[in-house]
């Protein structure tokens, strides 16, 4: 009772703000005129002058440039769907390191302007296709966890499904509807975390009491965040924001943006450590019934160091992960080292990710509290009875 008395309050706001930030009517307009997806086959692929030869047929050669002059790929492309489907187009690609390179028999995304479907300019090429192999990486994903999971790992990817869901039904639209990109943030992490948690956990007093630990952690993590980014002057004007902006034609808040994706991406580093921690102090008063609150909680201490370095280290490591091409980018660019961690780029990781392993950490002994004061109380279950 005490903790439904502290966590619903929480849930009743989380539940009031997703039904007023909650998108309705119609979906925008995409802002963003890409074309119309076209699948096609190369067929043949032949280096030659960049130069467009008139009234070149499919399956030509082309024209040799002159020395010095830069060569492109010419590639005739079989469609494969779309208004032209079973002819076939000749495209252009400029060679280089920034540029891929295609071959016979590469199956490539197109993007169709909706003109005459038989002119070669209504063509761009835009991607390779990556839908089956992609198919087959979640076909073994899916396989593995129910392999070793079964009945839980089917409640795991149930919860994975439900943060999907959250992320793309509500969070993106919200914020593209003009919502607060950090109150949607916050609401969208509230959901996940009391949906997937009681998902895949159960509904028990121990996963309440992760819940709990996740919940004050996550709001230390937002904290931190917003004063930090706010001494540091941190924008979020990076470039993927800046593409954005450019995309919608209208303002958005950028630092909230900022915020909103630091509390998203510590979500999911943070219940692990809550229901580990949780789990870890249940089955300590289960083995020794007359440990006291105290004990528990030195000994869930000393059970979450171990954990917690390994948790801040892959939490550190997804983040520069995430972010190696800009790291590599900075590390170019002929500015000292001081430069390329005070940059806008570099400066947000940073924040992300020390912010996140705060949390992290103030999780291990506020989990721990919560559970061994909570554990206590509860009735023994007889032996050979799993406690919940």
């Amino acid at each position: 009772m005490l903790l439904a008395a502290l966590l619903a309050p929480f849930l009743l706001a989380v539940f009031v703000v997703f039904i007023a930030l909650l998108p309705t009517g119609d979906s925008p307009d995409s802002a963003v005129d890409s074309g119309t997806p076209v699948d096609g086959t190369v067929t043949a692929a032949t280096l030659g002058s960049c130069l467009r030869q008139p009234g070149a047929q499919p399956g030509a050669q082309p024209s040799q440039p002159d020395p010095g002059e830069p060569q492109c790929l010419r590639l005739d492309i079989a469609l494969t769907d779309g208004p032209a489907v079973g002819s076939v187009i000749t495209k252009t690609e400029p060679i280089g390191p920034s540029r891929p390179t295609f071959a016979v028999g590469d199956d490539v995304v197109l993007a169709f302007t909706g003109e005459d479907p038989r002119n070669d300019d209504a063509y761009l090429i835009m991607d390779f296709q990556r839908g089956t192999p992609l198919l087959m990486l979640v076909a073994v994903f899916l396989g593995a966890v129910l392999l070793l999971g079964r009945w839980h790992g089917a409640r795991a990817l149930a919860g994975l499904g439900v943060s999907a869901a959250v992320l793309g039904l509500f969070v993106v639209p919200a914020i593209l509807a003009g919502e607060d990109p950090l109150l949607t943030g916050i609401t969208g992490a509230g959901l996940i975390m009391f949906a997937t948690l009681y998902l895949t956990h159960g509904v028990s007093v121990r996963t309440s009491v992760a819940l709990l630990g996740t919940l004050i952690s996550l709001l230390l993590i937002g904290i931190i965040s917003a004063v930090f980014s706010g001494l540091a002057r941190l924008t979020g004007l990076d470039e993927q924001t800046g593409n954005l902006i450019a995309a919608l034609g209208h303002g958005i808040d950028t630092q909230g943006l900022l915020l909103a994706g630091v509390v998203i991406g510590a979500l999911g580093v943070l219940d692990d450590v809550t229901v580990t921690q949780a789990s870890a102090i249940w089955e300590l008063r289960r083995a020794n019934p007359t440990l006291s609150w105290r004990d528990l909680y030195d000994a869930g201490v000393r059970i979450g160091r171990d954990h917690v370095a390994s948790a801040v280290n892959t939490l550190v490591l997804a983040y520069a992960g995430a972010a190696l091409p800009v790291l590599l980018y900075t590390a170019v660019s002929g500015v000292g080292l001081g430069s390329i961690l005070t940059s806008q780029d570099i400066a947000q990781e940073i924040l992300r990710t020390l912010a996140g392993s705060i949390g992290i950490v103030a999780a291990v002994p506020l989990t721990s509290l919560l559970a061994a004061a909570i554990v206590i109380r509860e009735r023994q279950p007889e032996p050979g009875v799993e406690s919940h």
